[in-house]
């Protein structure tokens, strides 16, 4: 394999790839002078975007994406058809009973989305069941479809589901008669895509989303009424917080719960009565984070109000102020509990141990039963349970080696019974690979696990890709991928560095990446790809890495702090303009980010902090490896100018001739294409990409 990686993968000599014009602009913040020369990529009308010299610069890198690719479309091709190969395409869901009813979803072979089912729970096994939704049928004719919630009515003649045709996941809730097969005048636009039904009169709870796509209003639809007619039952005047619905598994209480990425505040409302009073559990508090469950004349309440790893109080239904609470699970240095469900018998609690996931049981006079698993390091937690009653839970199972497993858990005899496993057409030999964990230590003496997986004929010093997040408080969990298997087959590692900022390893993990602690998340990263050399995964500039949304700002940032080590990038809608954003609260979830970035616009501490790592303003006249940049012209999560802007930038002064694409989904946003044979049609070229780092894309004969 060559060293020389900058020889690697050049840009086609004979093909000129798109340059931005540079126009002046600059704006002045806390009296430092910042300077923009991209800022026109950002259309003065978005959402709408119709500026013709934004939509050319897009569509002319798209254009230099395709011609760059050609190629090499007979690898892209050949990985493809190695990724359907491995989709079960006639798949299924495992039925769950919910009432009078079995239901499930299904594709048909050759399909691209869900067909959902359902027949009476007494029928026999073999039964067929009916169609009550048909997506391949709604999705006819569209470039882009997604359902969001597909939620029965407790009665069970009604079905309410709601549907996004852009990417810009501004969803449109319908109505439909199970009965007659009818669907109803019933439709409501620009919402979160939330539906909870009440459980006495026919009507609903969803969420109205502002301008700013944030969902800030709860609404009561009454079933047969036009929109205009529903009822505003709360509206969030913060613009940092967000609105969301639920209803607690007893099934009594509908729920509001308001918050930002640190606080949190839940309201319940009768659920026979969704226009009746609400009761406040626990009034906002900045930092208190919690939320609830419910069962006889208690709330179980899961709360970090002294311990950042969470601790379980119960609280009387009746009176559920703080003052009244008791404590049932302490908080825990080493255990990290990270959900509670109560249901009729007993509450499950998940937690995690040393980056390890847990379910327990834990019965109402205080018995606990953990549930035991095949495997050392693997990842688990609850699948859809959705009755009161349980004596069995459904619950999801995978490992880095192991495809995912579906499994009945008898609560009565602690015993799990396999329900499905992961059926790989094409064929699957588990014995052929190999995963560990180990540990790196970090630059500040931090330890730091890593989860790899690899062919067991994998040789020292061979190809490595390392894949990482680290933000929100969202861990990277250990699981397995079909599609991956197209890399480990040729020689690959592939890692995922479990890097602060996500919480595998407890909610301090999280804090300890974000905010004024935000460079830990990329030195993690860069520190595990040294550890992964040191224990002979890859070498230096031999290692492929990737990362998306806020995961692509860890990209930008390692990019521009250790760009020697890498052979190419992938950054998938890659949030790297971060200072100009956080400056921008007109924009999509600005406000609600500012406790996870920090506030620029009240603080110049904050203002110099993001500055000294905002991918964007910190590119600099250097090599950079290979790089593909990938965003989508929907995206409200991250808008397509951020990477729009940060490709322009690199191209603009980068000293290599290292290949560089930014491939723009025109009608797509933040999940790229909505198929799920589209989809892979896309991994498939970001695998020809890591390939071509490696200068592994030998084209195939014709």
């Amino acid at each position: 394999m060559p060293d020389d990686r900058y020889t690697i993968l050049p840009a086609p000599a004979d093909l000129s790839p798109p340059v931005a014009e540079q126009r002046p602009y600059t704006a002045t913040h806390h009296g430092i002078r910042l300077e923009d020369p991209y800022h026109w990529l950002k259309d003065p009308g978005y959402p709408e975007v119709t500026d013709s010299d934004v939509l050319d610069y897009l569509k002319a890198e798209n254009s230099y994406f395709e011609a760059v690719m050609a190629p090499h479309k007979p690898l892209t091709d050949t990985l493809f058809e190695e990724l359907k190969g491995r989709i079960k395409e006639d798949d299924s869901s495992v039925p769950v009973k919910d009432g009078d009813y079995l239901y499930w979803w299904r594709f048909e072979t050759g399909a691209q989305y869900r067909q959902w089912l359902r027949k009476p729970a007494n029928a026999a096994e073999d039964a067929d069941g009916e169609v009550f939704l048909d997506e391949p049928a709604l999705a006819e004719g569209l470039d882009y479809f997604s359902v969001r919630a597909v939620e029965v009515s407790p009665s069970g003649n009604l079905l309410a589901w709601a549907s996004d045709t852009d990417g810009s996941e501004r969803y449109t809730i319908r109505v439909r008669n199970l009965e007659t097969g009818e669907t109803l005048s019933d439709e409501i636009s620009n919402t979160g895509g939330s539906i909870v039904w009440s459980e006495g009169a026919p009507a609903f709870l969803y969420t109205e989303l502002s301008e700013q796509h944030r969902p800030y209003r709860v609404w009561v639809h009454q079933l047969g009424q036009s929109a205009d007619k529903d009822v505003l039952i709360y509206e969030e005047k913060d613009p940092s917080f967000f609105v969301g619905i639920g209803k607690t598994q007893s099934r009594m209480f509908l729920t509001i719960g308001a918050g930002d990425h640190v606080t949190s505040e839940i309201r319940l409302i009768d659920a026979n009565d969704p226009l009746g009073d609400q009761k406040l559990v626990a009034e906002r508090e900045s930092g208190h984070e919690y939320d609830v469950a419910h069962a006889g004349d208690r709330l179980f309440i899961r709360t970090n109000d002294i311990h950042k790893n969470f601790r379980l109080v119960m609280a009387p239904l009746a009176n559920p102020v703080r003052s009244e609470w008791s404590e049932v699970v302490p908080g825990d240095d080493r255990q990290y509990l990270r959900g509670v469900e109560a249901f009729q018998d007993f509450l499950v609690l998940e937690d995690r141990v040393a980056g390890i996931d847990r379910i327990k049981l834990r019965t109402y006079t205080g018995e606990e039963t953990i549930i035991k698993f095949p495997e050392a390091v693997y990842s688990a937690g609850l699948g859809s349970n959705p009755e009161f009653y349980a004596p069995k839970l459904r619950v999801g199972y995978t490992s880095m080696i192991t495809p995912g497993t579906v499994y009945d858990y008898e609560v009565g005899t602690e015993t799990l019974i396999t329900r499905k496993v992961q059926e790989i057409p094409s064929g699957y030999d588990k014995d052929n690979y190999r995963t560990q964990r180990t540990i790196v230590t970090a630059r500040d003496g931090e330890k730091v696990p890593v989860s790899i997986v690899y062919h067991k004929d994998y040789k020292n010093g061979g190809p490595l890709h390392l894949y990482g997040y680290g933000a929100y408080g969202m861990g990277m969990t250990p699981g397995f991928s079909t599609a991956r298997l197209s890399l480990l087959d040729r020689g690959f590692a592939f890692a995922i560095a479990h890097i602060r900022g996500g919480d595998e390893m407890g909610y301090g993990w999280y804090e300890a990446g974000k905010l004024r602690h935000r460079t830990n998340t990329f030195h993690d990263f860069v520190d595990c790809a040294h550890g992964l050399i040191s224990e002979g995964f890859g070498k230096k500039g031999s290692i492929t890495i990737s990362g998306g949304s806020a995961g692509g700002t860890l990209m930008g940032a390692v990019l521009n702090d250790a760009p020697e080590l890498w052979r190419g990038a992938v950054a998938h809608v890659p949030f790297v303009d971060v200072l100009n954003t956080m400056l921008d609260d007109t924009l999509p979830l600005t406000p609600i980010e500012w406790p996870e970035w920090g506030n620029p616009i009240a603080s110049e501490e904050d203002y110099r902090y993001i500055q000294s790592y905002s991918p964007y303003d910190q590119t600099e006249a250097k090599d950079y490896p290979p790089i593909l940049i990938t965003a989508g012209l929907s995206d409200p999560r991250v808008t397509y100018w951020e990477p729009a802007k940060w490709a322009a930038k690199l191209r603009a002064i980068k000293t290599d001739n290292n290949l560089l694409m930014l491939k723009t989904n025109m009608g797509a946003g933040h999940a790229g294409k909505s198929g799920r044979f589209d989809s892979l049609q896309e991994v498939a070229e970001e695998y020809t990409f890591l390939l071509m780092a490696f200068g592994l894309a030998v084209k195939q004969p014709e």
